[in-house]
């Protein structure tokens, strides 16, 4: 059940980034971000760009945020949930004796955090590349 669905919209109706963006309180680049790290987070693209969200897009972008924030698990433990089907609600809990642990649970436990920091080294990597080629696009 949507938390601030926009009066005289329908469960069904489409959402704008901004209306995701508000709803799941998340910012407008962090859903565009995870559009480039998750394959599954497909919006339907308009004249200009503009990205409109189907029900199902704002539910998986839902999962992926509380993933993330909630549970602590890094982008690439999210992507493996996702990539192998466990990514849905209550499914995650079964999975998590098979995937990494995540980064607060690592931290605790006194494990070696090294895998963990080239993870993020990784992916602060691909964003700057990502930056650098938007950078030169805009020359």
């Amino acid at each position: 059940m949507p938390a601030s669905r926009p009066a005289g919209k329908s469960a069904a109706a489409f959402r704008t980034i901004s209306e995701v963006s508000g709803e799941l309180d998340v910012p407008q680049h962090v859903l565009r971000f995870w559009e480039g790290k998750f394959s599954q987070v497909r919006p339907l693209k308009r004249g200009g760009g503009r990205r409109y969200y189907r029900p199902e897009d704002i539910d998986l972008l839902r999962r992926i945020r509380d993933l993330l924030y909630s549970e602590g698990y890094t982008i690439k433990g999210v992507q493996r949930l996702l990539r192998e089907g466990r990514g849905k609600d209550g499914e995650a809990e079964e999975a998590t004796a098979e995937l990494p642990k995540p980064v607060a649970a690592v931290a605790a436990s006194g494990s070696d955090l090294k895998g963990e920091v080239k993870a993020v080294i990784d992916e602060l990597s691909a964003l700057r590349d990502m930056l650098k080629a938007a950078g030169k696009g805009r020359s």
